[in-house]
């Protein structure tokens, strides 16, 4: 597996599931409904603005979202 390097500001799918509290599959689930875009990477290692991660986990923490 090739390592890249992340841009400041983003996250992985992996840190993007665990700041979230889901898995991996739900994280593509949110990407799918739209709730997540993704904002660099590969599409097998996709990367998250921390931003993006950080308002949906507010608003899921209030309920406000799935």
């Amino acid at each position: 597996m090739e390592s890249q390097i992340i841009r400041p500001g983003h996250l992985t799918a992996h840190q993007t599931a665990h700041i979230l509290g889901i898995t991996l599959g739900g994280v593509r689930a949110l990407v799918h409904r739209g709730e997540l875009s993704r904002s660099g990477g590969s599409p097998r290692q996709p990367w998250y603005k921390i931003e993006d991660v950080s308002a949906l986990d507010a608003n899921r923490r209030n309920g406000k979202a799935a």
